[in-house]
């Protein structure tokens, strides 16, 4: 046996050792690892107000905690008034459901000539297997929702975490990277960090535009229906559907349905035909336009990027493929070496294969070759 074969043996079970806890590891701190992730484009998104008070006097830990305080204060009197407001719609659903119970049984029965009771369907409905096994489940299920809600609160807690922190020791934070590279990489790694602020900043600014023109749009929507609370659904629509992902869209447009319900039955639907029809309004031409104007790429490359980040990494890689496509394409875009294109027709389609002029003036020659008709010359147009 050779005297390295052992060695060489060694060290490559060495490497697969390495690789294995490596991997296991990595799969165990995916969760972290996108919290982090999350927290770190949150704080490139507050990133201009901490650093506009910080110009002002007020340290960055204040200004920090003085913006995340503003959300936060936003963000529960939303939900509380929300809350309240669906509250009181379901006590409502609750009372008048015998009421509108007994109209679809009135309905049926003179469309379809049959004798429904509510009592009967009642009856029907406490003794059948299905409601108690919805029963069963749903009592079983109290904890495991119980345990979601709490692992909930505990990512959000551990994003506004680290995005604090992120955003309070942004120039630290900046210091300790750059002091481990050379001063050409440092100026490289400054640069992409602004272009980073801008576009997430950008991003937002799309999705800011976004919510207001759907919050718009279902309010008037909502008015004319003569729906209750119509402004703060609208509110809720234009929120939930830019800033919850894939799901975001169908979570909004539930609410204003069982709102719409408790007026009449058929404003529910609808409300769903103008949320499925404004939602295709919205993927194929507002928000392709608002994005390649805001954060500066082609309409195709953010519908490309979005659809290839729910598939990386799901919800929150919808959430940030739009900015971090738009930094990454900054970036590159300083060395990337362009030329200047030549003046040639061809460049803007003018002329066809072999130096013709089009398929028109082809046929306009042929045309012109008939016995009988006269040839035009060079440059003559044809048409007098």
């Amino acid at each position: 046996m050779p005297g390295w074969l052992p060695r060489a043996m060694v060290l490559a079970l060495a490497l697969v050792a390495v690789f294995q806890l490596g991997s296991w590891a990595f799969h165990q701190l995916t969760g972290l690892l996108l919290n982090i992730l999350i927290a770190f484009f949150l704080a490139l998104a507050v990133e201009p107000a901490v650093s506009w008070m910080a110009a002002r006097g007020v340290r960055r830990g204040l200004g920090t905690f003085l913006v995340f305080l503003g959300i936060l204060v936003a963000s529960a009197g939303f939900v509380t008034l929300l809350g309240s407001m669906l509250a009181g719609q379901i006590v409502k659903i609750v009372e008048d459901f015998p009421e509108y119970l007994d109209s679809v049984i009135n309905w049926v029965n003179a469309h379809f000539h049959t004798e429904l009771r509510r009592v009967d369907i009642q009856e029907g409905l406490l003794r059948s297997d299905w409601l108690r096994n919805y029963v069963q489940n749903s009592a079983t299920g109290v904890l495991d929702v119980s345990a979601q809600v709490l692992g909930g609160l505990f990512q959000l807690l551990t994003v506004g975490l680290f995005s604090f922190y992120f955003a309070a020791d942004g120039p630290r934070l900046r210091r300790t990277v750059c002091s481990m590279l050379p001063p050409a990489r440092q100026a490289e790694v400054l640069r992409a960090w602004e272009i980073a602020v801008i576009k997430t900043g950008g991003y937002l600014y799309s999705r800011g535009l976004m919510a207001l023109v759907s919050g718009s749009a279902h309010y008037v929507l909502l008015e004319f229906l003569e729906v209750p609370y119509a402004p703060v659904l609208a509110v809720w629509v234009g929120l939930v559907s830019q800033f919850i992902p894939t799901i975001g869209t169908y979570l909004a447009g539930a609410l204003p349905m069982l709102i719409a319900f408790t007026v009449a039955p058929w404003y529910a639907l609808w409300v769903l035909i103008f949320v499925v029809i404004y939602q295709q309004f919205e993927n194929y031409v507002l928000q392709p336009k608002l994005t390649s104007r805001t954060v500066d790429i082609h309409p195709a490359v953010a519908f490309g990027s979005v659809v290839a980040g729910t598939a990386l990494l799901g919800a929150v890689g919808a959430l940030i493929a739009i900015p971090a496509v738009a930094t990454l394409q900054a970036f590159l875009g300083a060395y990337v070496r362009r030329y200047d294109v030549t003046d040639d027709p061809r460049v803007l389609g003018h002329r066809g294969p072999g130096g013709e002029r089009g398929a028109f003036t082809r046929v306009r020659r042929l045309w012109a070759r008939r016995p009988g008709v006269p040839r035009p010359r060079d440059g003559d147009t044809g048409v007098s």
